[in-house]
């Protein structure tokens, strides 16, 4: 079974793959392929330079990412010149991952599932976590670097709540719920969906 999990920004994505994990699916961390690929050395790196120049690379040789932020929230071009060099990149590198996974269960972790279009053909089921948007704007701002500005920033660039819930095979919400409570909803939803082998506690 193939499935995609997405969510907003602060709304505990990264807590649910944690605990899908934990229960013995693979992950495909999308985010993760994107940070390597942008690595000094990494695949994208050549074609980053030659469509943005040089100011774009750090001095190790990585994407320069403060930089590029900037501009691709304030140019969308930029930011679709950017998604054209590393989407097929990251996509590539994903299907490769899960096709060498041995679980039951394999979850791709696609921050922007909903709104690149791309990954629903490509799973069996989506996965979103659901919380408030004042509830991702407080578990935000708990990050290191991170301003309310650019916060609400972040939440403006992607797609709405209501979007990705209508996307969605099932929502888990992550509101007031307990680390415990929430892994129980997990492996619940995962045995659902045929994953027997997937041990509860």
């Amino acid at each position: 079974m193939r499935v995609g999990l997405t969510g907003g920004i602060g709304s505990g994505k990264s807590t649910v793959a944690g605990l899908l994990r934990e229960a013995g699916a693979a992950i495909v961390d999308t985010d993760a392929i994107s940070r390597a690929l942008t690595l000094p050395g990494g695949a994208a790196m050549p074609a980053i330079a030659r469509t943005f120049g040089a100011d774009f690379v750090a001095a190790d040789g990585a994407l320069d990412r403060d930089r590029m932020r900037a501009l691709a929230f304030s140019d969308a071009g930029s930011k679709q010149r950017l998604e054209a060099i590393l989407h097929p990149l990251i996509t590539a590198e994903a299907l490769a991952q899960a096709d060498a996974a041995r679980a039951p269960l394999i979850v791709f972790d696609v921050p922007l599932l909903v709104e690149s279009g791309r990954w629903r053909s490509r799973v069996s089921r989506v996965l979103v976590v659901d919380c408030s948007a004042e509830t991702q704007v407080a578990r935000v701002l708990q990050r290191p670097g991170w301003t309310l500005e650019r916060v609400q920033g972040a939440l403006a660039a992607q797609t709405s709540r209501q979007a990705r819930r209508a996307a969605a095979d099932a929502v888990l919400l992550n509101d007031g719920v307990s680390l415990a409570a929430l892994g129980v909803e997990v492996r619940s939803l995962a045995a659902r969906w045929g994953c027997e082998t997937i041990a509860t506690p």
